[in-house]
Formats: C-alpha cells, structure tokens, sequence
C-alpha cells in the first residue's frame, strides 16, 4: 500500500465528513493527473527539430528588409542560427560563419542568421562591429526560437537540401566552425 493510499485509508475510517474529502481528493488527483498527462502530450505535439525529421518551417523578417521562408532554400543546405547580441559565445561565432559562407556560399550552403533580441535594433548595433555577408532575420517575437525549441544561445541547426533536420547544436566553443564544415562537406557529397 503507497503511503498517500494509507492516508486515505486513515481518513476514510475515521468519519464519513472525512471519507467524502478522501473521495473529493481521490478525484482531484485523478483530474489532475490526466490533465497533466493532455499537457505534456499537447506540448510534445509542437514541432520541434528532431535529427532525420522535416526541418520546421518559418517566415521572418530580414536585415535587408523583406522576409525570407526557410523552406524557399530547399536544394541548399542550410545553417540556421539562433542568436542574441548579448550572448558572448555569439559575438565569437558570428566571424567563423562569415568565413564558412564566404568558402561555401557558391556551392549551394545558405547561412540564416535568426537573432533572437526582442528589438531588432540591437542586433543592428552589434553588427556595426561584427560585419557578416550572410542573411539576419529578426525573431523578435520569439516564436521561431520557440518552434525550434531554443534553450542555449547560441544553438545552430543544420538542415540538408530536402529540407530534413541533420543536425541541432547548442551552444559554442571554439572549433565548432570545425565541425559544421566537416557536416556541410559531408551534405555536399549526397
């Protein structure tokens, strides 16, 4: 017997008045069990990127003005990569993919820089500094970051030229450059 039915036992046996709140509790429980389990069920239903899976779709606002959809890259292989211009590691990686477009932009490899700062004008600011070639768009609302399931600054996600999810990164060291060129040439040969 669990030690929260001893208690209901307890209370069960010494009054009636006491054995309805057992019951009242017994159903609460229940209740919120199964309302627990519809929100973990309904949250796992979101799409997220999953390795081997569709990449999920977005539209955001670039840098230069229009908006840019990741599916119109289909047929490149893309590196998506989420970003905060108070993010350090950020600042150090924003230089390594300017050096990876500028080797593979010609052979079909798009780099999305998606900043996640709530004004876009901080990014701006930040990349008076930092000058990258690549497009930037503006998650200012933070639903692609939340589509993506975004929980470390930077997190990078590679997806192949069918649109499919090959690989998620969060966070940066350096040397990680390093390991998206050897991913992106091993794309190119497929």
């Amino acid at each position: 017997m669990t030690y929260m039915n001893r208690i209901l036992a307890v209370s069960t046996s010494s009054s009636s008045k006491r054995a309805w709140s057992a019951s009242s509790l017994r159903k609460c429980l229940v209740i919120g069990t199964a309302a627990l389990s519809l929100c973990i069920s309904s949250a796992s239903a979101v799409a997220k990127p999953v390795t081997g899976k569709k990449s999920p779709d977005f539209t955001l606002a670039s840098r230069d003005g229009g908006n840019m959809q990741l599916s119109e890259q289909r047929g490149n292989i893309v590196l998506v990569n989420f970003w905060a211009s108070w993010c350090g590691p950020c600042r150090e990686e924003l230089p390594a993919f300017e050096d990876l477009y500028q080797e593979y932009q010609d052979m079909g490899v798009e780099i999305l820089a998606v900043n996640v700062d709530d004004e876009a004008e901080k990014a701006n600011v930040l990349l008076q500094d930092i000058k990258v070639s690549f497009p930037v768009l503006f998650d200012t609302s933070g639903d692609v970051s939340k589509l993506y399931d975004v929980n470390a600054m930077p997190t990078t996600v590679l997806v192949d030229r069918d649109g499919n999810v090959r690989l998620v990164h969060p966070g940066y060291r350096k040397g990680d450059e390093k390991k998206y060129e050897k991913a992106i040439k091993m794309l190119m040969r497929e």
